[in-house]
């Protein structure tokens, strides 16, 4: 007698409640088996491992969302193939002029050329010598350069930025780039699609002002791990010869007036000459990943010819992205630090250091150099904040100077050695930054800059708190253990 089909789904019902945990347990070896093939960092394996076993479903879903090595990392690499095949002629051409620039370098900086070398070496970016630069603090001090800039502009403006707001600085850029649009001068904006959505839902807005605006790596219900994989770089080019980068985003919270209820503490640099070039060109490559209509760097985009000289700066820039062949930002600071006789000097908003990282700064303090790091007494991330916590004994031991700066927020991402070398970018000392985002940093030698670096660092000391060993482990067990806590989850933050 057939069996009636309420029984057939009590049956199948008890089958899979007593037996569920079979395909369940399949799927969590396969899962950790892919992390382990992958060969990750150590860290960052067990990290993942740990998120998928203790967050039972939830956490191999996180892991297939954002940790997993997505075809677009394919892309990336990919794209960094093509990038560099395009440069290698470039590259065989300069490499003479390249040449007596190490030479003048080594004979200024001594072995801190080698961080320019390095980034030679590797075809990351060209030495390149007499540019003119400025540093930039604050959004009070970025954004009139910016806009005079921008008001110059005859030829072309080109912006890209993780964040681009439309508040009272947003939209008062926008109106400016839609005047000179209308001007005939060529305008195109890369925004981030996670950090900038409202720019983005204004498309229409933009192409009706004759602005071209292109979101990076759109975040869908399809292409939820596009999320994991940002564009964290700021940068500005007027024309070719002038361009700005830092960490100053287009948001009104980087100006510190009376309708800003945190302080906001941030740098930038405004750089002009030969330098200009590699950022235009970087810029060319992720317009055309980011799919906008393309347009050739010969049509007055690119100076082939040598500039005349305008200043005294040696510039080169630390590029890396997810398709990197390796963390050249880490990799160029390290070398930076390897060489410092005397000081090093570090800003930062998230402090989760590689072990490269964290191991060359106690061994720079433990040979004699002053080393000292700059980080926010308050972050806005509770998960951050303790995982860098559990950073700052080994180096407090060792002799590395800690303040904490209590003013306001410090977004600063800076580095000044031995008062000679500079470090302005997008990147912070952070897992993420040195390995996923796209981000970039100048590399400075100049006198002047340098100076006015390490005299900020020395006014931004006197708002801050100098973190003492003793003070650090007489911390209550609870937030020392929230710290740990924290940090296993290091790598993935």
């Amino acid at each position: 007698m057939a069996r009636a089909p309420i029984d057939i789904l009590h049956g199948v019902g008890a089958f899979v409640y007593q037996w569920y945990w079979i395909p369940l347990l399949l799927i969590y070896v396969a899962v950790i088996a892919t992390i382990l093939i992958e060969n990750r960092n150590p860290s960052k394996t067990i990290a993942w491992i740990l998120v998928i076993v203790f967050i039972p479903i939830v956490g191999i879903i996180i892991y297939y969302l954002f940790g997993q090595k997505f075809r677009k990392v394919k892309v990336f690499q990919v794209q960094d193939r093509e990038k560099h095949n395009r440069l290698v002629r470039f590259w065989d051409q300069l490499s003479p002029l390249m040449d007596d620039n190490l030479v003048i370098l080594k004979q200024s900086i001594g072995q801190l050329s080698r961080v320019f070398t390095f980034l030679k070496n590797q075809r990351v970016s060209p030495p390149t010598l007499h540019n003119e630069v400025k540093l930039l603090t604050n959004g009070e001090q970025k954004f009139p350069a910016l806009i005079a800039a921008i008001q110059s502009a005859q030829h072309h403006i080109h912006l890209e930025y993780y964040i681009f707001e439309t508040d009272r600085i947003g939209n008062q850029l926008i109106d400016l780039l839609a005047e000179k649009a209308s001007a005939g001068v060529v305008v195109r904006v890369i925004a981030d699609d996670f950090g900038s959505p409202g720019l983005n839902r204004q498309r229409k807005r933009l192409a009706q002002a004759g602005l071209s605006l292109v979101a990076f790596l759109p975040v869908t219900f399809t292409s939820l791990a596009n999320g994991n994989y940002r564009n964290h770089r700021k940068i500005a080019i007027i024309d070719g010869h002038t361009a700005f980068v830092g960490g100053i985003n287009i948001s009104d919270r980087y100006i510190n007036d009376a309708q800003q209820p945190l302080y906001w503490r941030d740098t930038a640099v405004r750089i002009s000459g030969q330098a200009v070039n590699m950022l235009q060109t970087q810029f060319w490559v992720n317009w055309h990943l980011a799919k906008g209509a393309p347009f050739s760097l010969r049509d007055g985009y690119f100076h082939t010819a040598p500039m005349a000289p305008i200043g005294s700066a040696a510039v080169s820039f630390a590029f890396c992205d997810p398709g990197s062949f390796a963390p050249f930002n880490m990799e160029a600071l390290l070398i930076g630090i390897a060489e410092a006789e005397e000081s090093v000097q570090l800003c930062t908003p998230y402090f989760i250091p590689s072990d490269e990282l964290s191991t060359a700064l106690q061994l720079a303090a433990a040979s004699g150099v002053k080393v000292e790091l700059m980080l926010p007494a308050r972050s806005d991330s509770f998960f951050v904040q303790h995982a860098s916590s559990s950073f700052l004994k080994p180096l407090l031991a060792r002799g590395v100077s800690v303040y904490l700066y209590e003013k306001g927020f410090l977004h600063a991402k800076t580095a000044c050695i031995d008062g000679k070398l500079a470090y302005v970018g997008t990147v912070n000392l952070d897992i993420r930054s040195f390995y996923i985002n796209f981000e970039v940093s100048a590399i400075i030698h100049d006198s002047v800059l340098c100076g006015d670096l390490t005299r900020q660092f020395e006014h931004d000391k006197r708002v801050s708190k100098l973190v003492t060993l003793a003070d650090w482990l007489e911390r209550p067990r609870w937030k020392r253990g929230i710290d740990s806590l924290c940090r296993l989850l290091a790598p993935l933050l």
